[in-house]
């Protein structure tokens, strides 16, 4: 079996660029959190306790590991699956932040506005799966 890797070409379709545009975002998140973990860690108000420097390396490998891993994947290969995987992903990351405002009294100005990117995040790239936005 051989592998061949061509450089993403701008998709075409409307929900493709949306879902490309989506993955570009989770790699900035993922770049950002890779190289500035302590000021992400302080945009998501969370903070490291002085006793453990290994929160800082937990915050890069999974967070920044994962938004890498799969945005690269999704905007890479390009392929309907990896988009679904993508929205799914961002979905399950916005059902655990509305469960956080329900159980966790965290129903904060910051929790909403977030809970909104990640259900848009998770949304775009699903519609363009199920081709929910028009031909072009």
């Amino acid at each position: 079996m051989e592998f061949t890797f061509e450089w993403p070409e701008w998709p075409t379709a409307l929900g493709d660029q949306l879902s490309f545009v989506c993955a570009g975002i989770t790699i900035f998140l993922g770049v950002m959190q890779l190289f500035l973990p302590g000021v992400m860690l302080r945009i998501r108000r969370l903070q490291t306790h002085p006793d453990h420097p290994e929160a800082i390396g937990e915050s890069r490998a999974t967070l920044a590991g994962f938004y890498l891993g799969t945005g690269l994947s999704a905007i890479l290969f390009a392929q309907p699956f990896i988009y679904m995987a993508l929205g799914f992903s961002w979905l399950f990351t916005a059902f655990g932040r509305f469960v956080s405002i329900l159980s966790d009294r965290g129903g904060t100005f910051y929790n909403w506005i977030a809970l909104l990117i990640e259900l848009t995040l998770g949304l775009i790239p699903l519609a363009a799966f199920f081709q929910l936005f028009p031909a072009s």
